[in-house]
């Protein structure tokens, strides 16, 4: 590992952009003329251990259960292992404490007399919220959503009261967080399903969403403020959509419910909240939106936003560079529009939940998974809808997998979490399902590169970077990643950050901060990970037993 430097200041975003679609082009010539080698195809092998395990972890409930079902993927204990904690509706949430030893498979031991074993939970989500350096949790529930303090050695206590939080009594199935303007605690975006008091629902009958700002005067939140209209969300993310060191929160919503007059949204949050319109760009879409995945899978150093629906799933890019929020739809081009089951004999329309990015096979180009699943017995929607991996490609395009991975299963999947359990290298896959034993994927991939795992532990109040960019650079490539915490379809994870690296033993590794300060870059050596802080880079070892 080689400490480079503070190198560039981000004081100018569009200097930084113009910068990565530079290296991007230069990327594609190399490319064209064969200076960068073609790492050959994977075939992609993974095999469910959860009952193995003695894992049988069901999320169950009726209508108030058809959405939702999410996963956290979190290290509590600062061992360097992601726990799992896994919704389970009517029944108890479970959290999954990680024992694994790289090399030797996963191993996962369910928790007992946690205090985050409560019922009514759709989802979680990790974020260190009052930045002391411990993982807390944000809980959805039909019903008070909860925060949990996290207090070391994966324990918890109740701090609504503590925090001044207001979990309210909705249907909550979204959440997002992000420090915005400098704060020392994070603002919270909460989202909301249908209003169950509303004597005319439930169609058309959609709660207001909320959010949390800081308190400013005390450690907490002050009274949260109504996003309205809501049109029953079903998953939100703060993102920096155009690099210009601002988050917006973008709300994916479900038209099942509000019917008619809604649309997918974008909200600047900076100052009082206000829905992007027309006349900023942004252009109206209606869709039974479930899930959001945001990644750069172009090399253009600007976020492409994956948007699950029933019937097609949605793959929006940015239009004319950064200026204006103005997407448009490159699903079909990039093979992603996964409408249709590819196996199990059903060709009704797919459903569409939990979407997520990662390299499974580490041959340095991004995969995703989709979870799929009928809500209940939607008719017009394939019952045997198995869940997708298409395997990402030079181009920016993706070829199905999941039949001969062995993901391909017909349980109504809902949550899920691409994370490297056992500490191997390759990313496993976790999917929460319905009314079903949870499937725990372990990945036994021949892998096709080498990889690098990254963690950031930065300096109180935001520990984690979050709206931090990294930038890792390998084999002629740029791989941008903004570390977010909300999207998914109720769940999501804080950890290790996983980059595959194809042929390349080495990787030009740049962190830029999101509060503008300079930004840090090292050249770190492959299959490791590393923890940066705000100056250095430094190895991770194995975890032990």
């Amino acid at each position: 590992m080689q400490h480079e430097g503070t190198g560039e200041n981000r004081t100018n975003g569009r200097t930084l952009l113009s910068n990565r679609r530079t290296r991007t082009t230069i990327a594609a010539l190399a490319i064209a003329v064969g200076a960068s080698p073609v790492w050959a195809d994977s075939s992609p092998a993974f095999v469910d251990v959860a009952p193995d395990l003695g894992i049988d972890h069901v999320y169950g409930g009726g209508w108030e259960h058809y959405v939702g079902g999410g996963v956290a993927a979190f290290d509590c204990n600062a061992d360097g292992r992601p726990e799992l904690y896994v919704a389970g509706g009517e029944n108890q949430a479970a959290l999954f404490l990680n024992r694994s030893t790289p090399g030797q498979g996963i191993s996962l031991q369910r928790a007992t007399g946690s205090a985050l074993a409560r019922t009514g939970v759709t989802g979680a989500y990790p974020l260190d919220v009052d930045g002391d350096g411990r993982l807390d949790l944000a809980v959805l529930r039909v019903g008070e959503n909860l925060l949990f303090r996290g207090r070391g050695d994966c324990r918890f206590e109740p701090a609504n009261r503590r925090w001044r939080f207001d979990g309210g009594a909705a249907w909550t199935t979204a959440f997002s967080a992000a420090w915005l303007d400098g704060q020392d605690w994070p603002t919270l975006a909460v989202g909301n399903y249908v209003d169950r008091d509303d004597p005319d629902g439930p169609f058309g009958a959609c709660e207001e969403n909320r959010v949390y700002s800081p308190n400013g005067a005390v450690d907490g939140f002050a009274a949260p403020v109504p996003l309205s209209p809501g049109h029953c969300a079903l998953s939100m993310l703060f993102s920096d959509w155009g690099r210009n060191g601002r988050q917006d929160l973008r709300i994916s919503n479900d038209r099942h419910y509000y019917v008619r007059d809604g649309e997918e949204q974008l909200w600047r949050i900076d100052g009082a909240p206000r829905l992007y319109g027309p006349e900023d760009g942004w252009r109206r879409l209606s869709i039974w939106g479930m899930g959001i995945a945001s990644r750069d899978i172009d090399g253009d150093g600007l976020p492409e936003v994956m948007l699950t629906s029933m019937g097609d799933q949605k793959l929006r890019r940015l239009e004319n560079g950064a200026d204006r929020p103005a997407f448009h739809d490159g699903a079909l081009a990039a093979g992603v529009t996964a409408h249709r089951p590819y196996t199990g004999g059903d060709g009704r329309p797919s459903t569409g939940w939990h979407a997520e990015f990662g390299d499974v096979d580490n041959d340095g180009h991004d995969d995703l998974f989709i979870a799929k699943g009928n809500v209940q017995s939607m008719g017009d929607a394939a019952v045997n809808d198995p869940n997708n991996l298409l395997m990402g490609r030079p181009g920016g395009r993706f070829v199905e997998a999941g039949e001969s991975a062995g993901v391909a299963s017909l349980a109504r999947s809902r949550g899920g979490a691409l994370v490297d359990l056992d500490q191997d290298g390759l990313l496993d896959i976790v999917a929460v399902n319905r009314r079903t034993p949870v499937e725990i994927y372990h990945n036994r991939t021949r892998p096709v590169g080498h990889w690098l795992a990254l963690r950031i532990d930065r300096e109180a109040p935001n520990r984690n970077g979050v709206g931090a960019w990294i930038e890792v650079t390998a084999n002629g490539r740029t791989q941008s990643r903004e570390i977010t915490v909300g999207g998914g379809h109720a769940g999501g994870q804080i950890g290790w950050i996983h980059f595959g690296l194809g042929p390349a033993t080495e990787a030009e590794v740049a962190v830029v901060p999101p509060d503008g300060t300079p930004s840090v870059r090292f050249t770190l050596a492959a299959d490791r990970r590393y923890v940066i802080d705000d100056t250095s880079a430094r190895e991770w070892p194995h975890p032990k037993e």
